[in-house]
């Protein structure tokens, strides 16, 4: 093909589906050599999950500037990871630079685009995917006037790439010790093999051939830190009007490390690793409307990775009210159920928290909603927990309250079904602290050796003996989330009426009233009186002053302490309402 030629915008479309095609196919040779930036063994399948979402997404025009458009457009919505963001940022400032179909501007756009890419990173770091794309772009562009063959070039575009993938060892300390090449980088060497081999023998049925996600309990044999310099891996994407990405770096570039900006104007997909990731969301929002939400915990993954402790996998989401010492001791994985405030979303618990929650809550004119999360993110983390696990057992808020459970069955089942790894669901009936006492009795049970089958054959008698009562202070939060009518609640703060609320079969229930809150009080007390308490804790809505009194006057009738006092999840609380304090509790 000469240069001067032109090429078709479905031409370059399943030129980048093979490519894709490749990425998927060695995503997990590309997680067990993922040292940098974090060795989190997620490299492969972060471009993995950025290119499968261009394929699910566009659908190729004939146009090229038009492809091209639509391909850096979903790129720039479906990125995930560092390395998903910094493609995406390439695709995008291949679309920038595309002025036409012409090879000639195509081979000069792949160089431009390098500008693009880097300006989104911080803190470009040579040895990296970056050095690959530039090397590679820099070749074509030196190269092209000395052959008019288009395939013979990039066949020795090729070479360069896989010659400058092999440098990254010596260009990054961290690749040295582990004797790797970086992640990233091998991970565009492949997308450029995919590419190179379509041009080779282009077979449009071929290109969408996509291989699902592979599975292997191989560890690597490399030196990895002991843990992450930050925790979170985040990302939003945050939309407003003529955003600018320099300023948005500024603003939060203290909070972390690998932060990338990508896109500009209408939209960018913010990417930082940060210990913080609540003051983030809360500086980015400053700027526009956050959306598209994600919040890796990378330390965890590490472990999960190199250093788990049991071969059973634990699951909840972020109903479950448990403190972090606990979750982190036990190595309990957690999916964020979503939180809208108006336009604005959050993942409870993650980049929101319950300072932050309340204080928010009777400032916002428009009550916040929750969501589940959806079956694609409870897929994604079951695969990745199967590649390192026996098995998994996932505890859930009730069905009745929320479709979490339900998603989390169906992404169970195609994985399960796929890596032949036992995962089983469970509906706990409960939600808060009761569920946070289930999944903890249930991470002893896998600490203690129990068998995965022995765990799933306790849990209905677990579950049969859990106990949740919740003093409701006031229902005016009820009424603005519409689950109490305006005039049951103006009647019932007339007379100073207090609901407590007790959970029996996966729903609530009204068991009991008082008037006044001093009389809820004793009357959940005489309550809990009649139960031989096995273990309990006190759960608030930013009520620390009467869950203390809870707690106190619960260790004197029971004889022993709260296993934990906590604020309750913002994702429970916004129903409840602020100053509910709930008890829950597993009878003998």
């Amino acid at each position: 093909m000469a240069f001067n030629g032109r090429f078709s915008g479905k031409a370059f479309f399943f030129g980048f589906l093979a490519g894709a095609k490749k990425i998927v196919e060695n995503q997990h040779e590309l997680n067990k050599i993922n040292v940098y930036p974090v060795p989190d063994g997620d490299t492969g399948a972060n471009l993995a999950a950025t290119v499968r979402h261009i394929m699910d997404r566009v659908r190729p025009d004939s146009s090229y500037r038009k492809t091209i458009e639509e391909i850096a457009d979903a790129a720039l919505e479906g990125a995930v990871g560092n390395s998903g963001i910094i493609f995406a940022q390439y695709l995008y400032g291949l679309s920038r630079h595309s002025r036409d179909d012409s090879l000639e501007n195509f081979i000069s756009s792949l160089k431009e685009a390098v500008k693009v890419m880097t300006e989104a990173v911080a803190k470009p770091v040579e040895g990296t995917m970056i050095t690959v794309i530039r090397d590679w772009a820099e070749y074509l562009e030196n190269h092209k006037d000395e052959t008019r063959n288009w395939l013979d070039l990039w066949v020795r575009a090729l070479g360069r790439a896989r010659q400058s993938l092999s440098e990254t060892t010596q260009k990054l300390d961290v690749l040295a010790r582990a004797h790797v090449v970086d992640a990233g980088a091998k991970g565009m060497v492949h997308f450029l093999e995919g590419v190179v081999d379509f041009l080779k023998k282009p077979s449009f049925r071929k290109a969408y051939i996509v291989l699902p996600s592979l599975f292997s309990d191989d560890d690597v044999a490399i030196n990895l830190p002991e843990t992450v310099a930050y925790r979170y891996c985040t990302e939003t994407i945050l939309k407003g009007r003529e955003l600018d990405p320099h300023r948005i770096r500024e603003s939060v570039q203290d909070l972390g490390d690998s932060l990338a900006v990508a896109g500009s104007g209408g939209a960018v997909r913010v990417h930082m690793h940060t210990d913080q990731p609540a003051v983030l969301f809360q500086r980015l929002g400053t700027y526009g409307i956050l959306s598209n939400p994600k919040a890796d915990d990378m330390r965890l993954q590490l472990e999960a990775a190199h250093r788990r402790k049991w071969k059973i996998a634990l699951l909840t989401d972020s109903s479950c009210d448990l403190p972090p010492n606990l979750f982190d001791q036990y190595q309990i994985h957690m999916v964020p159920l979503h939180l809208f405030f108006g336009e604005n979303q959050y993942l409870d618990k993650i980049t929101i928290v319950p300072d932050q929650f309340y204080g928010m809550l009777d400032r916002t004119p428009v009550y916040p909603t929750t969501s589940q999360p959806s079956v694609k993110t409870f897929q994604t983390t079951y695969s990745r927990l199967a590649s390192h696990y026996d098995s998994v057992i996932a505890l859930h808020l009730t069905g009745k309250f929320s479709g979490t459970y339900a998603n989390s069955l169906k992404a169970a089942e195609r994985v399960a079904k796929e890596t032949g790894k036992p995962i089983h669901v469970v509906d706990s009936e409960q939600l808060s602290g009761t569920l946070g006492l289930l999944v903890l009795k249930t991470a002893r049970a896998v600490a203690q050796g129990l068998t995965h089958a022995e765990i799933i054959g306790r849990m209905r008698e677990w579950i049969s003996k859990t106990r949740l009562y919740v003093n409701v202070k006031t229902l005016r939060y009820m009424v603005r989330s519409g689950r109490v009518s305006p005039l049951k609640g103006r009647v019932a703060n007339w007379l100073n009426l207090k609901p407590i609320v007790s959970m029996e079969n996966g729903g609530s229930k009204l068991i009991d009233k008082s008037f006044g809150w001093k009389s809820g009080f004793r009357k959940m007390l005489k309550r809990i009186a009649r139960t031989r308490v096995d273990e309990y804790c006190v759960l608030h809505a930013h009520n620390h002053e009467y869950a203390a009194e809870y707690a106190s006057n619960l260790e004197k009738l029971t004889g022993k302490k709260a296993v934990f006092t906590l604020d309750i999840s913002p994702a429970i609380g916004l129903h409840a309402g602020i100053g509910c304090v709930a008890v829950g509790l597993i009878a003998e």
